[in-house]
């Protein structure tokens, strides 16, 4: 149990700073073309595609982390005052569907980007292959199960989300 929960917290840091390392090369690129048009009267082709697809990684890849860190918004303070036994048959309750919809999410959108990629669809500006950034977000959704599943096997077998 302890190894699980240690590689799925280092893969979800893992997977953070990918996003960070994406959204500083997307404020670059906003710089740069902002500095282009300015200076040089010649904007970067396709900038706000990129911006676009590179944020939807950036919020991808950061959702894993977020969970780890309970960081994400709660509303427990009835929960709270529950005792501890229906605290997690309630973590249950939500962790069960949650990760079955995560999964279900993930696996569409590895189906969704397999057929964008068959198809050789590309974006409309700079004929960019966008199916790369669908798999980011699948990779990220995928890494939110999993957070959800290790909150799972804790409820269930006295863990909890206190220790996440």
């Amino acid at each position: 149990m302890q190894t699980f929960k240690k590689i799925v917290h280092a893969s979800s840091r893992y997977i953070d700073i990918l996003a960070g390392l994406i959204l500083a090369g997307t404020a670059g690129l906003v710089v740069a073309n902002i500095l282009m048009r300015a200076l040089f009267n010649r904007p970067i082709a396709g900038t706000y595609e990129l911006v676009g697809y590179l944020t939807a990684a950036v919020i991808g890849l950061s959702l894993a982390h977020c969970a780890v860190q309970n960081s994400h918004i709660a509303v427990g303070f009835l929960v709270d005052r529950l005792p501890r036994l229906t605290q997690r048959f309630i973590e249950v309750i939500v962790n069960l569907p949650s990760f079955v919809f995560l999964c279900l999410i993930a696996w569409h959108m590895v189906d969704y980007a397999n057929v964008i990629a068959l198809s050789g669809r590309v974006s409309s500006t700079i004929q960019l292959p966008f199916y790369p950034f669908i798999y980011l977000v699948a990779l990220g959704f995928l890494m939110l199960a999993l957070v959800i599943a290790l909150r799972l096997v804790e409820s269930l077998f006295g863990g909890g989300s206190e220790t996440s």
